[in-house]
């Protein structure tokens, strides 16, 4: 199954994907494909957007994704674990 992503991980606290580039290889944050796998394990779809943002003090990663059903998810992933902080039905 493919997958496009509407853009690249970037955040509104100014996390450019070089950034979120540089704190992937730097081990401090997942990378995009394993962040979207840990996404689609908790809620199967299509994602729409990925968008990296720091709250906190740590980075989070805010995933929209399009299940079967055409619902749009939004999920928030510690960027570092993956672990899974909040997932509700974006309106």
């Amino acid at each position: 199954m493919s997958t496009t992503l509407a853009c690249l991980p970037q955040a509104d606290s100014g996390e450019s994907p070089d950034n979120a580039g540089r704190l992937s290889a730097k081990g401090e944050i997942l990378s995009l494909e394993k962040i979207s796998q840990k996404a689609r394990a908790y809620k199967p779809g299509e994602i729409l957007e990925v968008e990296l943002e720091k709250k906190h003090g740590r980075y989070v990663y805010e995933i929209d994704i399009l299940d079967a059903g055409s619902q749009v998810w939004e999920l928030k992933l510690d960027a570092k674990t993956g672990q899974l902080l909040k997932m509700e039905q974006d309106d």
